[in-house]
Protein backbone atom coordinates (compact mmCIF):
# COMPACT_ATOMS: atom_id res chain seq x y z
CA UNK A 1 0.00 0.00 0.00
CA UNK A 2 1.42 3.35 -1.00
CA UNK A 3 1.50 6.07 1.60
CA UNK A 4 1.40 9.78 1.09
CA UNK A 5 4.12 11.80 2.78
CA UNK A 6 3.62 15.52 2.22
CA UNK A 7 6.76 17.47 1.50
CA UNK A 8 5.69 20.83 0.05
CA UNK A 9 5.47 23.58 2.70
CA UNK A 10 1.89 24.54 1.76
CA UNK A 11 0.80 20.89 1.93
CA UNK A 12 2.43 20.49 5.34
CA UNK A 13 0.65 23.64 6.54
CA UNK A 14 -2.70 22.36 5.23
CA UNK A 15 -2.10 19.08 7.07
CA UNK A 16 -1.25 20.92 10.29
CA UNK A 17 -4.34 23.12 10.00
CA UNK A 18 -6.57 20.11 9.36
CA UNK A 19 -5.20 17.99 12.22
CA UNK A 20 -4.18 20.55 14.85
CA UNK A 21 -5.70 23.98 14.23
CA UNK A 22 -8.29 25.17 16.70
CA UNK A 23 -7.75 22.28 19.11
CA UNK A 24 -8.54 23.48 22.60
CA UNK A 25 -7.53 21.67 25.78
CA UNK A 26 -10.52 20.66 27.91
CA UNK A 27 -10.36 19.00 31.32
CA UNK A 28 -13.03 16.57 32.46
CA UNK A 29 -14.91 18.14 35.37
CA UNK A 30 -15.02 14.71 37.03
CA UNK A 31 -11.60 13.03 36.74
CA UNK A 32 -9.58 16.00 35.38
CA UNK A 33 -8.35 14.04 32.34
CA UNK A 34 -7.16 16.60 29.78
CA UNK A 35 -7.94 16.12 26.07
CA UNK A 36 -7.77 18.31 22.97
CA UNK A 37 -11.09 19.20 21.35
CA UNK A 38 -12.30 20.80 18.13
CA UNK A 39 -15.92 21.39 17.04
CA UNK A 40 -16.39 21.92 13.31
CA UNK A 41 -20.17 22.14 13.77
CA UNK A 42 -22.75 21.82 16.50
CA UNK A 43 -23.11 18.10 15.70
CA UNK A 44 -19.43 17.19 15.15
CA UNK A 45 -16.82 17.01 17.90
CA UNK A 46 -13.24 15.80 17.48
CA UNK A 47 -11.52 14.62 20.65
CA UNK A 48 -7.83 13.75 20.81
CA UNK A 49 -6.99 11.54 23.75
CA UNK A 50 -3.47 10.87 24.99
CA UNK A 51 -2.20 8.04 27.20
CA UNK A 52 -2.30 10.13 30.36
CA UNK A 53 -5.94 11.13 29.81
CA UNK A 54 -6.95 7.53 29.03
CA UNK A 55 -5.28 6.34 32.23
CA UNK A 56 -7.07 9.01 34.28
CA UNK A 57 -10.57 8.22 32.95
CA UNK A 58 -12.47 5.94 35.36
CA UNK A 59 -15.26 5.36 32.83
CA UNK A 60 -12.80 3.87 30.32
CA UNK A 61 -11.14 1.86 33.11
CA UNK A 62 -14.52 0.31 34.00
CA UNK A 63 -15.20 -0.55 30.36
CA UNK A 64 -11.74 -2.09 29.91
CA UNK A 65 -12.27 -4.28 32.98
CA UNK A 66 -15.42 -5.81 31.49
CA UNK A 67 -14.31 -6.07 27.86
CA UNK A 68 -11.47 -7.70 25.98
CA UNK A 69 -10.85 -4.45 24.10
CA UNK A 70 -11.73 -0.78 24.33
CA UNK A 71 -14.73 0.49 22.37
CA UNK A 72 -12.98 3.48 20.83
CA UNK A 73 -16.16 4.80 19.26
CA UNK A 74 -18.02 5.30 22.54
CA UNK A 75 -17.27 8.55 24.29
CA UNK A 76 -16.86 9.10 27.99
CA UNK A 77 -20.18 10.61 29.10
CA UNK A 78 -18.55 12.72 31.82
CA UNK A 79 -16.00 14.17 29.41
CA UNK A 80 -18.68 14.91 26.81
CA UNK A 81 -20.65 16.84 29.47
CA UNK A 82 -17.46 18.78 30.26
CA UNK A 83 -16.96 19.58 26.57
CA UNK A 84 -20.58 20.71 26.22
CA UNK A 85 -20.08 23.02 29.18
CA UNK A 86 -16.86 24.41 27.65
CA UNK A 87 -18.79 25.09 24.43
CA UNK A 88 -21.58 26.87 26.35
CA UNK A 89 -18.98 28.92 28.24
CA UNK A 90 -17.33 29.93 24.94
CA UNK A 91 -14.06 28.13 25.67
CA UNK A 92 -14.46 25.82 22.62
CA UNK A 93 -15.48 27.65 19.43
CA UNK A 94 -17.96 25.95 17.11
CA UNK A 95 -17.42 26.10 13.36
CA UNK A 96 -14.58 26.79 11.01
CA UNK A 97 -12.44 29.86 11.39
CA UNK A 98 -10.77 31.19 8.24
CA UNK A 99 -11.90 28.08 6.35
CA UNK A 100 -10.45 25.60 8.86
Amino acid sequence: MASFVPSRPETLEDQRLYTEARLVEVACLDCLARVRVKKNSEHQTSVQWNGEALAACPEFARRDATSARRDVHRACSRLMASIERAVRDGDVPVGAVDGY
